[in-house]
């Protein structure tokens, strides 16, 4: 089923003082110089659909330098329906996410509605930071299609604090009755088991896309896999808990469990990130989040909204063809754009048959739509 934003409209956010944007549902194309804020529009579109910045989890600092609050607001439209999104924060007080002016009890009840997918520069943290990130993006990525997997999530994590302030408690207090751990340990194997399975059995949908549009980007020999680690792999949870007991009460926190699962990209056998060239690190998370599209696509019943930052800047030739192919083979949903050099833009969609709208952002801030150039092809 098709998924486009056809407006979107930003106050205070970031370096946008206002900005409201008309735009189609194939290919939209924000250019101009570094520092005008075409990426801030892709993190506003970010907002719209998972409620939530791609880059920054502090909400308030998404808010204008000098100013009180930021809104995001935008019209999301399905072939069943057209919705009116509005996100917005005020310093010192909580976010407020609504749909078509009812405000969510639960942000959570917002996620997977709406999903889209970034390709960015700053994945290669994928490759390069610690477990923690990519987790989150393992989280986010299930989230957006199966609603028991994030409420599972949540309830794990509550849990857990529940648990690590009871195993600091018990320090202070030279200890405490196991009986008193028991409630939330119960959760901690209900809901991390419940976690383990859907991880375990959703890797083995996601590792062939992997290794599919790696093959479609490279031209090179090389294997490519990407391996799931989880103590659960060896043991169930609850054994996990008992085997790490005396080392939790000295380190007064929980030290096994799905929280501490991690990913393990690899080439050829090798660790990605000490054996892989810059080139293959990159053609490795492309390949990755393109088959986090396909996946989410699937599973979802929607196309993902497809946000392209500074894409073609950062790829060579040959893997921009690929992706140039993809688009031209009406694989995405809509797909919005940055490039800070719209000639380029235009020579690589210029022959597709999409629709294409093009706005040049100056360093006000302003995005001005260039109108002679709304259609290609």
């Amino acid at each position: 089923m098709g998924l486009h934003l056809g407006r979107l409209h930003v106050l205070h956010f970031r370096n946008h003082r206002e900005a409201e944007l008309a735009l189609c549902p194939e290919v939209n194309c924000f250019t101009g110089p570094n520092g005008t804020g075409k990426t801030n529009l892709l993190d506003a579109v970010h907002y719209l659909a998972l409620g939530k910045s791609y880059f920054d989890p502090t909400d308030q600092n998404n808010i204008l330098h000098g100013e009180d609050l930021f809104m995001v607001q935008g019209d999301m439209v399905t072939t069943e329906a057209e919705d009116t999104i509005l996100c917005s924060v005020r310093r010192g007080q909580r976010k407020i996410l609504s749909r078509n002016r009812k405000e969510y009890d639960r942000l959570a009840d917002h996620v997977g509605r709406y999903p889209v997918v970034m390709i960015t520069p700053y994945d290669g943290q994928l490759v390069l930071e610690g477990g923690e990130v990519r987790r989150r993006f393992l989280d986010g990525l299930i989230a957006q299609f199966d609603k028991a997997y994030l409420d599972a999530l949540i309830r794990y994590n509550r849990a857990m604090l529940q648990r690590n302030m009871l195993l600091k408690l018990a320090a202070e207090r030279g200890g405490m009755d196991r009986s008193a751990f028991e409630p939330w340990e119960d959760q901690l194997v209900q809901h991390g088991s419940a976690i383990h399975a859907v991880r375990s059995s959703f890797m083995q949908e996601l590792v062939p896309l992997l290794e599919e549009h790696y093959a479609g980007i490279s031209s090179g020999p090389e294997r490519v896999a990407l391996e799931y680690r989880s103590a659960l792999n060896e043991r169930p949870m609850a054994e996990c808990l008992a085997a790490s007991w005396e080392r939790d009460r000295a380190a007064q926190h929980t030290t096994m469990g799905i929280h501490k699962d991690d990913l393990l990209f690899t080439l050829d056998g090798q660790p990605l990130k000490r054996f892989g060239s810059q080139g293959q690190q990159k053609t490795y998370l492309i390949a990755l989040k393109l088959a986090q599209f396909e996946l989410t696509a699937t599973r979802s019943g929607l196309r993902p909204i497809l946000l392209l930052d500074d894409i073609f800047d950062k790829i060579d030739p040959q893997r921009m063809r690929h992706l140039l192919r993809l688009l031209s083979g009406h694989r995405f949903g809509q797909v919005i754009i940055t490039d800070t050099d719209p000639a380029r833009l235009h020579a690589a969609l210029d022959g597709l048959d999409l629709e294409t709208r093009f706005f040049h952002l100056d360093h006000t801030g302003v995005a001005r739509e260039e109108k002679e150039r709304t259609i290609a092809g």
